[in-house]
């Protein structure tokens, strides 16, 4: 079995509160990757309360961005009509990583070896990162890749940054330049 993950292409960080350029630009590179992904397709998206702003990360990053059942919070229109026709799992997390997508991960690839998992989405130096890092962690001989092309970072040097200490811990990187 093979697994993409779509890391947190939601309205916020496309054309919301944190949106970029390079995140819209990569928006459709993203919609044909899923479309035409032979396995199964993950999605997470953040997830944040009312009192985003009093938490550690709010106080960090103080704009309000994916507040759960905002419009801010939901995925992209074609990419949440791609995971309703496909019966695709989503993974709220409240900060960068998902620890239980790992652990899911990680318990279905002890029932059936993991061919690959794929990652590509929003944002490639927080949490594309911290979510391959995780599942590396979780699967350390498992084949764990990021597809370059269908991610954007906060800027484009922290993009690049994020893809290289990707392939310093042996996570591949496919697509890049």
């Amino acid at each position: 079995m093979k697994y993409l993950i779509i890391v947190d292409m939601q309205n916020d960080f496309i054309t919301g509160s944190l949106g970029t350029k390079e995140a819209q630009a990569i928006l459709p590179a993203v919609i044909r990757r899923a479309e035409t992904f032979p396995g199964e397709i993950i999605f997470t998206r953040d997830t944040h309360t009312q009192e985003y702003l009093t938490t550690q990360e709010g106080r960090n990053l103080p704009v309000e961005h994916c507040i759960a059942g905002t419009w801010g919070w939901q995925l992209a229109e074609e990419l949440q009509q791609l995971a309703a026709k496909r019966g695709s799992r989503i993974f709220d997390k409240p900060t960068f990583g998902s620890v239980s997508l790992a652990q899911t991960l990680f318990s279905e690839n002890e029932k059936k070896p993991i061919e690959e998992i794929e990652l590509c989405g929003l944002c490639t130096d927080i949490c594309v990162i911290s979510n391959a890092l995780l599942i590396k962690a979780w699967l350390p001989e498992t084949a764990v890749s990021v597809d370059a092309s269908c991610c954007a970072g906060v800027t484009p040097d922290s993009h690049l940054n994020a893809l290289a200490a990707m392939k310093m811990c042996q996570i591949t990187v496919k697509n890049q330049g």
